[in-house]
């Protein structure tokens, strides 16, 4: 999540900070406690049963380029 926060500021020109789990349950509300989780994914899965093979570059490189999010 900081990460993704720090990279939609960056593209925003927005300051991003760091907030507390309290502070994070009025912040997002009903979305707080899927924000608060450290849920890791992975794709092995789908892999194995489907035969899927990723094609494109991950979520953090795609949203990292430049022109992800024009101003």
């Amino acid at each position: 999540m900081r990460d993704i926060a720090e990279i939609v500021g960056r593209h925003l020109r927005l300051p991003v900070t760091s907030i507390s789990p309290e502070q994070a349950k009025d912040h997002f509300d009903m979305m707080a406690m899927f924000v608060g989780m450290d849920d890791a994914a992975s794709s092995a899965l789908t892999r194995k049963w489907l035969g899927w093979k990723s094609t494109q570059i991950g979520l953090i490189a795609d949203i990292s380029r430049a022109d992800y999010i024009k101003v």
